[in-house]
């Protein structure tokens, strides 16, 4: 794994403005989650503003902007919660987020781009930021473009679907280094206060040298819509069901367990060198909606010291008594921590991670660049689904090495788009 940047604080090149000038940011991506950054970036700096919106359908642009614009916002969770405001502790309240955060949302008509190359006019703008948000199929080359048009960027994980995808992000990240552009990732863990003075303790030998490491996803899937519109295309049926189809989501080890597999690899300081795996589709029905990712999978990761990470993840409709768990457990020879009990007080790690890219942009606070990082997390929950489908050990070197391209070559509107079956191990072959 990459070494952490060194904690410097710098005075970026790439901020324009002076002082306390507006950030300028724009958002890719305007489903629920980039709706959601959006405001976890107002509600937590005062000096940025929203300038620009690209998606593929106008509808949900449309409909975010005027949530956000309209106060249409969950801002329950923000009330009370405490940030630094002219050098001084500030608690927030629901009237001054009522009040300042559709102030600064000043989208132009000429500034909302709609369709696959939104993004690229997105990115020709006089924007400071890039909020990162679509399925994450689309990641590896809206970040590649992102760094291109030297962007800072908060970029929602994953970072790819597929091992080529992965590997051109990782060759993105290595340039934004480079560049010296802040990357914060959507992995909001690395910002929460409870995990990162845990980890630090843990880091420093607080349990012990460390045995075997735990990581769990346990509870109810995601099913974006209940059927399909007739009038859609299979390029627009995929997109607005994005989450049941491996191309575009990765799967939930990928896609949603990347929280807790990056926490070990964090606390471990690095990536596994092989992965062996197992799972299966047991409730999901074999039906259009569905798509072809699995329910469970579980795997043993083997780090290079020998240490095994034991991961678990499965979705199941939520029923009263069904068991439900998203945690990490780290034993080490002298104790056990679920990564986060050897901390005081709390923060709101979706805000806290907004806050930390924006001090980092302007030098206010510690350089913050995680996307390769990240890229190895992500491609660490690839080699496991790529275990469990094909039913082999994966390596490190085999994964890195893959020719696995899921990305369809054709997403012009009416394009036929296969769906490949489920995978079934012994059939399925890794490439």
């Amino acid at each position: 794994m990459a070494a952490p940047a060194a904690f410097t604080i710098i005075k970026p090149h790439l901020v324009r403005g002076q002082g306390k000038a507006r950030l300028k940011a724009g958002l890719v991506g305007c489903g629920g989650r980039g709706t959601q950054a959006v405001i976890d970036l107002l509600a937590g700096t005062e000096n940025v503003e929203l300038v620009a919106m690209a998606d593929v359908f106008e509808d949900k642009l449309e409909r975010s902007l005027r949530s956000l614009r309209e106060g249409e916002m969950r801002l329950s969770r923000y009330v009370g919660a405490e940030v630094i405001r002219n050098g001084k502790p500030h608690r927030l309240t629901e009237e001054e987020l009522r009040a300042s955060i559709p102030a600064r949302i000043n989208v132009a008509p000429d500034m909302r781009f709609v369709g696959l190359d939104g993004y690229r006019k997105l990115l020709a703008t006089e924007i400071d930021i890039v909020l990162l948000c679509t399925p994450p199929g689309y990641r590896p080359a809206h970040f590649e473009a992102a760094v291109e048009a030297k962007k800072h960027v908060f970029c929602e994980k994953p970072f790819g679907t597929d091992p080529v995808g992965v590997r051109r992000f990782m060759a993105a990240a290595r340039k934004s280094e480079e560049l010296r552009l802040t990357v914060v990732s959507g992995a909001q863990r690395r910002f929460q206060k409870p995990y990162v003075e845990t980890i630090e303790k843990i880091k420093s030998g607080a349990i012990g040298d460390i045995v075997a490491c735990y990581a769990y996803w346990i509870g109810t899937p995601v099913i974006q819509v209940k059927a399909r519109d007739p009038k859609w295309t299979d390029m627009e049926f995929q997109h607005r069901a994005w989450y049941s189809f491996v191309w575009i989501c990765g799967d939930q080890i990928v896609e949603q367990h990347l929280h807790n597999i990056d926490v070990c690899n964090w606390v471990m300081g690095m990536h596994p060198v092989k992965v062996r795996a197992s799972g299966g589709c047991a409730w999901r029905p074999r039906e259009e909606i569905y798509g072809n990712i699995y329910d469970h999978i579980s795997a043993e990761f083997v780090y290079p010291n020998g240490v095994i990470m034991s991961s678990h993840c499965r979705q199941y409709p939520q029923q009263p008594g069904m068991y439900t768990n998203v945690s990490e457990l780290v034993v080490g020879t002298r104790g056990r921590s679920n990564c986060r009990d050897m901390a005081k007080g709390g923060n709101d790690p979706y805000m806290q991670e907004h806050i930390a890219m924006v001090d980092s942009i302007r030098g206010d606070g510690p350089y913050v660049n995680h996307a390769m990082e990240v890229a190895e997390s992500t491609m660490t929950c690839i080699m496991g689904r790529e275990a469990a489908y094909s039913g082999r050990e994966i390596t490190w070197n085999e994964i890195m090495m893959s020719k696995q391209d899921l990305f369809p070559k054709d997403l012009s509107p009416n394009a036929r788009i296969p769906v490949p079956p489920l995978p079934v191990p012994g059939k399925y072959q890794f490439v």
